[in-house]
């Protein structure tokens, strides 16, 4: 079911598979919204609540007044658990999601019964190229406009083989999700971020996932943040590329179901 709830940066969409589940809130890329996890709901919705979120300024959500930081975006996250009247959720954040859901688990350690960073990375601050590149992002949308901007994107957000139908797919339901000014505070937020000093604090129960073939966030990038978060398990989904959750769904529910069944304790989250 859609619902809409308030936070702090404004009115949130969600999508809701219900339930007197173990929740698990869910947090798109820079580039997806909350439809993004439509095919892990269907596979996942027996023994899981999933809640996905269309960021704000993403999709059906609002734009937010001024840009939120990664502060601001991991205390919305919080804000949607509160409208939510859940006490902790385990949490599923993938590529810019995974950054904000670190920043949460570390903002908010309370609130989180597990963490699954899929496809993720410490944030676009580690290299002053690699946060140049990501501010001029905000740049070329408005001035190629969503569905360019999407086209010229979706190829290297699958893994090599992806026939051209599903990178038809994955750039259509980009331009459909995208704007500015979202999108730019977005970027910014990444630029800003460099989260490599800071994962050791993170308590959390943490499974990292990557596609093998994944050229944005690479399985090297998801290794290093396995190694620095305390006690985190690692797994590659073969065959995937950047896009794992939507790509090789069903890999990706084998993957973290027995995680986050563990760990999201519906009993505590009541």
């Amino acid at each position: 079911m859609s619902r809409r709830v308030r936070s702090r940066a404004g009115v949130i969409a969600l999508t809701d598979t219900g339930g007197d589940l173990p929740p698990v809130l869910c947090l798109h890329g820079i580039g997806t919204g909350a439809a993004a996890f439509a095919p892990l709901a269907g596979l996942l919705a027996d023994r899981l609540r999933l809640i996905a979120w269309d960021a704000p300024g993403y999709g059906n959500s609002a734009d937010p007044e001024s840009a939120p930081g990664m502060d601001g975006y991991a205390d919305a996250a919080a804000d949607v658990l509160d409208e939510l009247g859940l006490g902790r959720a385990s949490v599923i954040g993938t590529s810019w999601g995974g950054v904000i859901a670190t920043r949460l688990a570390l903002r908010h350690p309370d609130r989180l019964s597990g963490l699954v960073l899929a496809d993720s990375t410490r944030g676009s601050g580690t290299a002053p190229g690699k946060a140049a590149a990501m501010r001029a992002r905000g740049g070329e949308l408005a001035e190629r406009g969503p569905a360019e901007f999407a086209r010229a994107r979706a190829r290297r957000l699958l893994s090599p083989d992806a026939p051209a139908a599903e990178v038809e797919r994955v750039a259509e339901a980009m331009a459909a999700t995208i704007r500015m000014p979202g999108y730019g505070y977005a970027a910014e937020s990444m630029a800003a971020t460099d989260h490599g000093d800071v994962l050791g604090a993170v308590t959390a129960p943490t499974l990292v996932v990557v596609g093998e073939h994944d050229a944005v966030c690479p399985p090297a990038e998801s290794r290093l943040i396995a190694e620095s978060v305390p006690g985190a398990r690692y797994i590659e989904i073969p065959g995937a590329g950047h896009l794992s959750n939507q790509e090789r769904p069903e890999s990706f529910a084998g993957a973290v179901r027995d995680f986050l069944v563990t760990h999201s304790k519906s009993k505590e989250n009541r």
